[in-house]
């Protein structure tokens, strides 16, 4: 889980963060910017073709499994499109918006490989583990990605970058062929009828059959508005907002790709361990108040422009809170999911919890070039309201959920 961590964080940043930087340096305008490094929404509707990965095997890497093979097929997808990407350039803008587009569906494919090998390989009560340890590779990847990649883009041309990032590639991709298969007995269906209804219908049929519609159109829509705040402020918009800011690449990398990562982490594993202790949604419902409120923070940078302190102060808190959401997210949304159609309800679910933010990051240029940046944070934060009045209304059915579920036997 460490090695598929780095695999699915790698890829992440280059079409979206890092990218921004390239574009920028080329002179591209803002909303344009924002618009081409939402690459990354492909993370967002990546439930449309996860049944896929649920019921078929893939074509090529077949003897590998059904997860590991779609891992493998995905890799390859983001080294093909990352080396494209460098040979390209933005002088081609055209093709290079294709392999970006290449690299954040192979990406968003390999992610719904990667969730569904972890929900399969552990219970519900380990994911919290399993989570913190996925979580460390990712933002060792976020490192490469982000902090060294704008370091090195001071020195050398991106296009070299970027190759370099797809080299990196080689250590997950081992570590997929080197992997065991997970365990999973699934029936053929009898028809392509059935395997249709089987692979598309029933896993949406089934959330609803097993919640009944109104606990889960609440959920599903809880899901949709809480981690809005942290979407927001992911994509493109960043990384131009910094260097508006007055603060250069390199020092843009040492503290919010380098410095910043390792707070992460040490959020990922105090997330981990309120999980542990107190199960996913107590620590979800705070963590999502801390980390959403943290985009205020941004307003005092806009007022510090420049200082390093002010910069190191913001990123501190605001990487701690979004590093602790992380394992309550996920272990929330893995307790949601039947194992039966692992792969579509968890990605849909993940889906569901990016889309409104990844939607709103689309349009963020636009939003900031006409409002300024520091009302752009303070909406972000303003879908904390919703969220909260659904929090309240599931706080009963899921705490009881939670407590039905430590009361069974080992």
């Amino acid at each position: 889980m460490l090695l598929f961590g780095f695999a699915s964080g790698l890829p992440f940043l280059l079409v979206a963060g890092t990218l921004a930087y390239w574009l920028k340096e080329r002179g591209i305008e803002l909303r344009d910017i924002t618009m081409i490094a939402s690459a990354g929404m492909a993370y967002a509707f990546k439930f449309l073709w996860a049944p896929l990965l649920d019921h078929w095997r893939p074509p090529l890497f077949a003897r590998l499994g059904q997860r590991r093979g779609w891992l493998l097929l995905a890799q390859c997808g983001v080294v093909g499109g990352l080396l494209a990407m460098a040979l390209l350039t933005p002088t081609q803008l055209g093709p290079f918006v294709v392999a970006t587009l290449v690299v954040a569906f192979s990406g968003a494919t390999q992610d719904i490989a990667v969730d569904a090998y972890r929900i399969e390989i552990a219970p519900v009560e380990s994911q919290g583990a399993l989570v913190a340890t996925y979580s460390l590779g990712y933002r060792i990847a976020l490192i490469l990605a982000g902090a060294l990649a704008l370091i090195l883009a001071d020195h050398v041309a991106w296009s070299v970058v970027y190759l370099a990032m797809a080299v990196a590639m080689a250590v997950p991709i081992a570590a997929t062929i080197a992997a065991r298969e997970p365990v999973v007995h699934r029936l053929a269906p009898p028809s392509w009828r059935a395997a249709m209804q089987h692979a598309i219908v029933d896993p949406f049929a089934d959330f609803f059959r097993r919640y009944g519609w109104q606990f889960a159109l609440t959920t599903l829509l809880f899901i949709l508005l809480f981690k809005i705040p942290e979407q927001a402020t992911i994509g493109g918009i960043m990384s131009p907002f910094y260097r508006d800011m007055g603060f250069s690449k390199t020092e843009i990398g040492a503290i919010t790709k380098l410095y910043g990562v390792w707070i992460g982490i040490v959020g990922v594993f105090v997330g981990g361990v309120l999980v542990a202790r107190w199960g996913a949604w107590r620590p979800l419902c705070a963590t999502i108040l801390l980390c959403g409120c943290s985009n205020l923070l941004y307003l005092f940078l806009i007022v510090h422009q420049g200082n390093l302190l002010a910069l190191t102060l913001v990123i501190s808190v605001e990487n701690f809170t979004l590093g602790m959401l992380g394992p309550p997210t996920v272990a929330f949304l893995s307790s949601l999911v039947n194992r039966e159609h692992t792969a579509t309800q968890y990605a849909l679910l993940s889906s569901l919890v990016n889309l409104p933010g990844k939607v709103l990051g689309f349009f963020a240029g636009g939003i900031a070039a006409t409002t300024g940046y520091g009302l752009y944070f303070v909406i972000t934060v303003l879908a904390l309201v919703p969220a909260a009045v659904l929090m309240l209304a599931l706080w009963s059915r899921v705490r009881g959920q939670e407590r039905t579920r430590d009361q069974r036997p080992e």
